[in-house]
């Protein structure tokens, strides 16, 4: 199986400048989808005592598990990154493909993929590379309206025997003080970038996690490890709640009743096994006066995703159940949202499942804190999706003029003057409160001759209000319902081959790890011919044709691949770009590991390039003097002398005792010619070329 290999500190660091310099991107992501925020607006947010520019991130999950993630994230909006969850099994062996974003949104796949020591090295570079960004001011913003306070939410998993042994607490502890980590990432920057070795890096990466427990987790082990991190480990915690709190009868009748997915079936036996609604409550109580004693704060998230039956081809059939999110994983955790706040208005709620840009506004208006997304960002444009999530949020502020979060929670639902009234029994504050409801005022100048927490409470009120009718308007808006999710992406028939394609780039940004990328490369139409190996001597028989007629070419960067399949869902043409377009390794190492698949390694040295490929099987070897215009190619037994820019073969020689028959395809060279030049060209910035100053 694939596995995820982060790049070396120094190659993300150079590629992230260059690319910006010179292309006006970063990671493929175009400057003109990177969030600036709006100088009239202030969108900020605190989760857990700190601020954050904006209540939006990613979910635990495929956005932000390495460090180029991170960045994207970063870059497009999210400004409450939730890590992706690591726990003491760090050698899962998971099924490909695992993502399964045709529809509405399934996935098999729970944990990160990398092991504990690699999954800090990935967050702690990417906190310095956002370090990084803000120093240079990569966004351009005036220094009056920087919109950069960012937090790293720490997510950890699943029992407490996992999370209370020695590596897990470690791990933790590392994320708190990453000064270790600062230091070994620091002395990776190169010489041509030395100007960030003097960098005041973070190193308090996190001090908060969001707890995510397996499915059936029982209510004793949830309550010990929050009790665990709370106590012990000195975090701030929130805690992942599942939606099957609603109970069985109330999600299938939202299922198939409210929204018409009666193909999609739950199991008793998983709301049976979870835990149930008067633990949640019981549990919610106690953890809030522990997190109350110890200086800390405690919050749930709402919610997990839905476990439901394996009624699909997409995922391996060994898989009996699979896990739910997007459209209707949306209008289920607002139900269970309405219900628990009914319940425990105090609680701080953070909010994820089905979020997109347009109902992004309404789960903003209810007050949570982050709303974290997932689903949405793997379909055509991925992180790029995120700048719109903002644009209709600061349409509807100002429409209500809201100049601030707080006042759009009190206005956006119309609850406003029953928030005041619940809050303030009379006197001049509820006066001023009142009138600036009325007028368009400023509610938090009106607040301020009230007490001090007097706003805050106006605004926690009017998010608890807004909550049913929030809960409402998703049930009803038709884009959740199944009618409207049917439809698979188009594909037109034709299938992918190594190079050429009809160019339409989506597989790029929907690869959450920025695994795809374009590379140029000079089209060529030539007749060749192969080389086999007669009585000791090498002879030319007939070839065939080799066609590229695009300069533009997609490849695939193996080392920040999964195999998660997204790129396959959303490309118009079938095979699946990860599986049918080139595959570039990051080390000899890594090409030599994974015999099982074709694939390339190319390397530039001082006076010339080395290229390894593998294609169908068969290993081959080319190395390029650039001086003298001299490649030679070989498979072990025979070895082509070419004029490399020519892409013509000068003369060919046999190693002594050729087997008699044996054939060198000359096709091989042509393709390890065209990528290896392609993806070593540093007009365009690419993991591959990354390593090159």
């Amino acid at each position: 199986m694939a596995e995820l290999i982060g790049a070396p500190f120094g190659a993300l660091l150079r590629r992230m400048i260059r690319e910006h310099e010179r292309e006006g991107k970063v990671f493929d992501l175009p400057a003109r989808k990177f969030w600036h925020g709006a100088a009239d607006l202030d969108t900020s947010v605190l989760f857990h005592g700190r601020r954050a520019s904006s209540p939006v991130g990613p979910a635990a999950g495929p956005q932000d598990q390495m460090a180029q993630n991170i960045v994207l994230s970063w870059l497009a909006g999210s400004r409450i990154l939730e890590l992706k969850t690591v726990q003491i099994n760090d050698r899962l062996v998971l099924p490909r493909p695992c993502i399964d974003a045709t529809t509405v949104g399934y996935n098999v796949e729970w944990s990160q993929e990398l092991r504990l020591a690699d999954s800090l090295r990935e967050y702690v570079a990417g906190s310095m590379l956002l370090d990084v960004l803000k120093a240079e001011n990569l966004l351009g913003l005036p220094s009056d309206r920087l919109k950069q306070d960012t937090i790293l939410d720490m997510s950890v998993g699943y029992d407490l025997a996992g999370i209370r042994s020695p590596q897990v607490r470690a791990w933790i502890d590392s994320m708190k003080d990453a000064r270790t980590e600062v230091e070994a990432l620091r002395d990776q920057i190169p010489d041509d970038l030395r100007r960030w070795r003097d960098l005041d890096f973070t190193t308090r990466v996190s001090d908060q996690i969001t707890l995510s427990t397996f499915h059936g987790c029982p209510a004793g082990e949830i309550e010990g490890i929050v009790r665990f991190l709370l106590t012990e480990m000195d975090v701030h915690v929130t805690v992942k709640l599942n939606p099957t709190l609603l109970g069985q009868e109330t999600v299938d009748g939202l299922l198939h009743d409210v929204l018409g997915y009666d193909e999609v079936r739950t199991r008793a036996e998983d709301f049976d096994k979870d835990l149930q609604w008067d633990q949640a409550l019981e549990i919610t109580d106690r953890l809030s006066e522990v997190a109350r004693s110890r200086g800390r704060t405690f919050q749930v998230k709402f919610s997990n995703t839905l476990v439901v039956r394996n009624h699909r081809s997409f995922f391996p059939a060994a898989e009996q159940v699979m896990y739910l999110s997007g459209g209707p994983l949306h209008v289920i955790t607002m139900a269970l949202v309405d219900r628990y706040r009914r319940a425990r208005p105090e609680v701080p709620i953070s909010f994820s499942a089905g979020v997109d840009a347009q109902n992004y506004a309404d789960c903003v208006a209810l007050g949570f804190t982050p709303v974290t997304t997932c689903t949405d960002l793997l379909r055509p444009g991925g992180y790029g999706r995120l700048p719109r999530y903002d644009a209709l949020l600061g349409e509807r502020m100002r429409a209500l003029g809201a100049p601030r979060i707080g006042d759009f929670v009190v206005r956006a639902f119309g609850r406003g003057e029953e928030a005041v009234r619940a809050e303030v029994s009379g006197g001049p504050a509820r006066d001023a409160l009142l009138g600036a409801l009325a007028t368009g005022g400023d509610l938090l100048q009106a607040a301020a001759g009230g007490d001090p927490g007097l706003y805050d409470r106006v605004v926690r009120r009017a998010a608890v209000l807004n909550t049913p009718l929030g809960a409402a308007r998703a049930a009803a808006d038709p884009r959740h319902r199944a009618e409207k999710n049917r439809s698979a992406p188009r594909k037109i028939g034709s299938h992918l081959v190594l190079f050429d394609c009809i160019n339409c780039d989506k597989c790029i940004p929907v690869c959450p790890n920025d695994a795809n990328f374009v590379y140029e490369t000079a089209p060529l139409s030539v007749s060749y011919e192969h080389f086999r190996v007669r009585e000791g001597a090498v002879a030319r028989i007939p070839g065939g044709q080799f066609v590229a007629r695009k300069a533009h070419q997609i490849a695939n960067f193996q080392d920040f691949c999964n195999e998660c399949g997204n790129c396959d869902v959303f490309c118009p043409e079938d095979g699946g770009p990860y599986i049918e377009k080139p595959r570039l390794f990051g080390s000899l190492e890594s090409w030599t590991a994974l015999r099982e698949r074709d694939g390339f390694f190319v390397r530039r040295g001082d006076g010339g390039d080395a290229v390894w490929a593998r294609i169908r099987g068969s290993e081959y070897r080319l190395e390029v003097d650039r001086a003298r215009d001299r490649g030679f190619f070989t498979d072990g037994v025979i070895t082509i002398e070419v004029s490399h820019r020519e892409r013509r073969p000068l003369g060919a020689q046999a190693r002594e005792g050729a087997p008699d028959g044996h054939t060198l395809d000359f096709s091989a060279y042509l393709n390890m010619a065209l990528v290896g030049d392609g993806v070593l060209d540093l007009r365009r910035a690419n993991p591959v070329n990354a390593t090159t100053p």
